[in-house]
């Protein structure tokens, strides 16, 4: 992939100020991700003009930015003619970024340097139109939306917002960072930017998608055969998996899940995941190599963001690992975890109320178990379902 560039730079003196593209020409494989990168270029570009406000205000969390461009001829071999990109939220997620420590320089070259790609971890990615897409070097993930899921996290934002704040970027809930809207043809497409869970230095040999539920949750022999499958909780027991971690990192992962859980059963929130992947360091894997794994970014390198688990020392270097913790270093199988919490946004309305009553008919006895239940059960099912699993 190619990207032509005809720049008009915006200048900046002084310490810490930087250069930032005003003009880019994008080419992408297809027209929504090159209207996503110019999206990304000029909305950052155009929140550099304008200095953060010192405390959000209710307004924030309804505000949006809009830009329209027809007869688009500056660029018109690969961009459509018509589009619009809506921003969401500016301030919220300008100021969510610095709360998760994402630099907006950062964010802008890992997203417009060059095309994202299909995320092939996710399973859509190969058998239908991609869901995720992942920066060249790995630190975000961008994940196409209904519009049921854009309502809910709008009227969650707030409270949101309010509990990474408080918890001071530290927590397993997925890192929404920014919340788009692209038209293109008429057809609507809703896009969130987050902080990949996985690796950037080190690949994924294991995946587990976790519920807590013993219910119909096993892969399915399809999933299985794939290069990297998607296990359930059903194929975590039966494999006799065990999180051997640190007593530190235990402690940590079990305060902060509980919190966290905690905090969705207050949203009326369930059916989320918890997302856990294992893989050895790379001086054990000698088929891997460190360039392969993570791309080299173009400029200089970025200063470490530190990672959910702080303090837990020892180990391979997790510098930039926000969701990775090392086993112990006596440990025989030597693994790395990375673990977050993913789809959260599910309420727990009619919906999944009615669910909930004739899954409870059909299982009987076994109705305890099944994924959809009340949230104040969901979340303490799933923290006893990771504290039972840890050595």
């Amino acid at each position: 992939m190619s990207t032509k560039k005809k720049t008009k730079v915006m200048s900046k003196k002084g310490k810490g100020k930087i250069l930032v593209p005003k003009w880019k020409l994008f080419r992408a494989k297809e027209p929504l991700l090159s209207v996503f990168m110019w999206g990304i270029n000029h909305t950052v570009d155009q929140l550099l003009h304008v200095p953060p406000p010192g405390l959000l205000m209710p307004d924030d969390f309804k505000a949006y930015s809009k830009v329209k461009i027809d007869n688009h001829n500056f660029n018109k071999d690969i961009m459509p003619s018509h589009y619009k990109v809506k921003e969401y939220c500016p301030n919220v997620f300008r100021n969510l970024r610095e709360q998760f420590g994402v630099d907006n320089f950062e964010y802008l070259r890992s997203l417009t340097s060059y095309e994202p790609e299909p995320d092939l971890l996710d399973g859509s990615a190969k058998d239908s139109t991609p869901r995720f897409f992942i920066s060249y070097d790995k630190r975000f993930v961008i994940k196409s939306m209904d519009s049921e899921a854009v309502a809910e996290l709008h009227s969650v934002l707030r409270n949101y917002h309010q509990y990474v704040v408080e918890k001071q970027g530290k927590t397993l809930l997925p890192q929404y960072l920014g919340l788009y809207r692209l038209t293109i043809d008429g057809s609507e497409t809703y896009l969130i930017v987050m902080r990949n869970v996985f690796g950037r230095k080190y690949g994924v040999h294991t995946k587990f998608d976790l519920k807590g539920s013993t219910v119909s949750r096993a892969a399915s022999d399809k999933e299985k055969a794939k290069d990297l499958p998607t296990l359930k909780d059903n194929d975590f027991l039966e494999q006799n998996w065990k999180l051997n971690l640190p007593p530190e990192a235990s402690k940590q992962l079990l305060e902060m899940l509980s919190s966290d859980t905690e905090w969705l059963t207050r949203m009326h929130l369930m059916d989320y995941s918890l997302l856990e992947a294992a893989n050895r360091p790379i001086e054990q894997n000698s088929e891997e190599s460190g360039d392969e794994l993570a791309p080299t970014p173009p400029d200089s390198p970025i200063p470490s963001t530190g990672g959910a688990f702080p303090g837990v020392s020892g180990g391979p270097d997790l510098d930039d690992e926000f969701y990775a913790i090392a086993s112990p270093p006596d440990s025989d199988k030597n693994l790395i975890y990375f673990i977050g919490l993913v789809d959260i946004l599910t309420y727990y309305g009619i919906k999944k109320r009615s669910a909930t009553a004739a899954k409870t008919v059909k299982y009987g006895s076994d109705a305890e178990n099944i994924s959809t239940v009340k949230p104040e059960q969901y979340a303490k099912r799933l923290v006893e379902f990771i504290s039972r699993s840890l050595n």
